[in-house]
């Protein structure tokens, strides 16, 4: 397997903390997701919502319609089931719907950090797919991030003090040569 090249420690280490925070931002924002899902697709069938009428934040109530059942919103096209969101009448801000979009634009950045970091390190494409995944597993950019920052922090070490033990006995030599 190919190793980066000593010339890219610093991009590497850049790479690596915009992978982190993208990493985190991208968890976070999931999390936020995976709730908002729960609220609307459980029989609670709630969304949470911003201002208008009823104050800061509230939640309003979702409206299933008829012959509509739990998994029907797993089947593409829904099987012709659509939910009413009863919130929009009284003027707010759809916040489930922002965390739905403000994922998916994070996790288009996620997926670039972890193109950075991958393509820099010369890992191969399994290990791409698997840090893909952690933007679309609930917790998983959590423990990717750690496990990654982790191993990219020990080798990059390590390669830095081979490298300087290396020059070090290389200018050791060539000043016994100069004597």
């Amino acid at each position: 397997m190919p190793e980066p090249k000593a010339a890219s420690f610093p991009k590497i280490r850049g790479a690596l903390k915009f992978y982190q925070i993208a990493s985190i931002v991208t968890g976070v924002m999931l999390l936020l997701l995976l709730a908002e899902m729960i609220l609307k697709y459980t029989p609670l069938h709630l969304e949470l919502f911003a201002g208008g009428d009823r104050g800061f934040l509230w939640f309003a109530p979702v409206i299933m319609q008829d012959g509509c059942q739990w998994y029907s919103f797993f089947i593409p096209g829904g099987a012709g089931c659509e939910d009413i969101s009863t919130g929009e009448s009284a003027g707010g801000l759809n916040l489930s719907l922002m965390i739905l979009v403000a994922h998916g634009w994070f996790y288009v950045v996620y997926l670039f950090a972890c193109f950075r970091v991958w393509s820099l390190m010369r890992w191969p494409l399994q290990r791409f797919i698997l840090l893909a995944l952690g933007g679309v597993v609930p917790a998983l950019s959590f423990i990717m991030e750690f496990r990654v920052s982790r191993e990219i922090t020990a080798y990059l070490d390590s390669r830095e003090a081979e490298l300087s033990a290396a020059s070090g006995s290389e200018s050791t030599q060539s000043q016994e040569a100069a004597r």
